[in-house]
């Protein structure tokens, strides 16, 4: 059996600044008919900045959905037609005034494909150099280093509870430890 859906009507119920949402009525595998509820976002970026001191860079930021500040990664959405990695270089600098080196894609993540289509492009790098942060008028960002030991060990405690974050640390982590990745510059 194909596990496909195939769309015989689709309408947009609300097109916003970060996404859309899209209503659809879908064909299924067995003939029968369902509607599918769609977020359409245009994808996001996760950036691991490692220092010589193998420290990572994060960022406190609260969020209006959850109602609290959370740690975080450097992360960012992509701007219509932007290439992943140059939205994580920007997204790095932006939030954190941190210049990147050697960025390595640690792949990437569906966020909730049950009803969303957002991918998070994940990556790590060297930090080369720090200056100022250059947040948009509506950010308010922390900018704090966490040791990687330190933040695998927040990640497995339940302190660090956003998503991409836990699962960008978890990779690199593994990756370093197996040999397969060295950050400290």
């Amino acid at each position: 059996m194909e596990l496909r859906e195939i769309i015989i009507d689709s309408k947009t119920l609300y097109k916003g600044k970060v996404f859309d949402l899209k209503l659809d009525a879908v064909k299924l595998p067995n003939g029968e008919t369902a509607m599918r509820e769609t977020v359409n976002h245009p994808g996001a970026v996760c950036v691991a900045a490692m220092n010589s001191q193998k420290e990572i860079a994060f960022v406190k930021q609260y969020r209006s959905a959850c109602m609290k500040t959370l740690l975080e990664l450097p992360a960012g959405k992509l701007e219509r037609g932007e290439i992943p990695l140059n939205s994580a270089k920007r997204e790095l600098s932006e939030e954190t005034g941190i210049i990147g080196k050697e960025f390595k894609s640690l792949g990437y993540i569906y966020v909730t494909p049950g009803y969303s289509n957002e991918i998070i492009h994940l990556y790590a790098c060297k930090v080369e150099s720090q200056g100022k942060q250059n947040l948009d008028t509506d950010e308010f960002v922390e900018s704090i280093f966490i040791k990687q030991e330190k933040a695998l060990d927040m990640v497995l405690n339940d302190e660090i509870h956003d998503a991409k974050t836990q699962i960008c640390i978890l990779k690199l982590s593994n990756l370093i430890s197996s040999g397969k990745l060295e950050l400290d510059s």
